[in-house]
């Protein structure tokens, strides 16, 4: 339901009374409030085409509507597809974040709950993030910043963490579990192969250690015991951090690939029947 205080804003945006934000380059964007503190009724949009990036809003004042695209030329269908996801940072403060779609907006995350960190995930479809400062006697210490990526909404390991792309193979042994939330928690992993990482979250421990260690989310679900068998470790890497599925025991997987090639039959074809 649109309240009418937000009415205002999504007729200022109709209106064509919003303005073009003033700085940013194609994948993030950093501005102030204070540039249009005469104006604090102003809508402005901010333009941001690329596949992931970040938002910095100083001091805010009244609104900015953010527009996420992908940086590849693409059809209308596949645009639809596509979701994103925003990471708030834990001293992210002074505004509501909503998804605003013909007229109409939600809220997707409250001022209370930027501190969490919590990963939020939307499709293009559902609109843009329209962003609503609030009312501040004092905006000298306000920021609002979050991290965005844009992801597809189907494609490998789709089970463990939504809309994330493949990221990381390797395999390792679990070192420690701490406690998480009800829907993952966080391992500490020390891999004795690693095949392929899309950014550096596992360090390698030097000549004496001869292996990679780090940390890594894996989902409530899956039975984690720390020490003894060797896993086979494959994931997303999301938001700098390693996320995971549900991992078979290394050796059962080279038995079932051992298998796989005497048959001759494709890996990827194999009934599970």
């Amino acid at each position: 339901m649109l309240r009418p205080w937000a009415a205002h804003w999504v007729a200022a945006v109709l209106l064509c009374r919003a303005v073009a934000q003033y700085s940013s380059d194609q994948c993030s964007w950093r501005g102030s409030g204070l540039s249009h503190e005469s104006h604090r009724r102003d809508v402005e949009q901010v333009y941001l085409r690329c596949s992931q990036g970040s938002l910095e809003w100083l001091y805010p004042t009244g609104a900015i509507i953010v527009n996420l695209r992908s940086n590849i030329e693409s059809s209308p269908g596949h645009m639809s597809g596509l979701h994103v996801c925003i990471k708030p940072q834990v001293y992210s403060q002074g505004s509501h974040v909503y998804l605003e779609h013909a007229g109409d907006l939600r809220l997707l995350l409250a001022e209370k709950d930027q501190a969490q960190g919590t990963v939020h995930c939307f499709s293009l479809a559902e609109g843009v993030l329209f962003v609503e400062a609030i009312p501040q006697a004092d905006i000298s210490r306000r920021i609002t910043a979050f991290q965005y990526e844009l992801v597809p909404s189907q494609g490998p390991a789709m089970h463990m963490f939504p809309y994330l792309q493949p990221g990381l193979a390797g395999s390792g042994v679990f070192q420690g579990v701490a406690p998480g939330t009800n829907k993952h928690s966080m391992a500490t992993v020390t891999l004795r192969r690693l095949f392929h990482q899309k950014s550096r979250v596992f360090a390698w421990g030097g000549a004496r250690g001869r292996s990679w260690s780090g940390r890594i989310n894996v989902p409530a679900q899956c039975s984690v015991r720390p020490g003894g068998d060797e896993y086979l470790l494959t994931g997303s890497v999301h938001f700098g951090e390693a996320w995971l599925g549900c991992a078979p025991r290394y050796k059962d997987f080279l038995k079932l690939y051992i298998q796989v090639q005497n048959a001759g039959t494709n890996p990827c074809q194999v009934d599970t029947n």
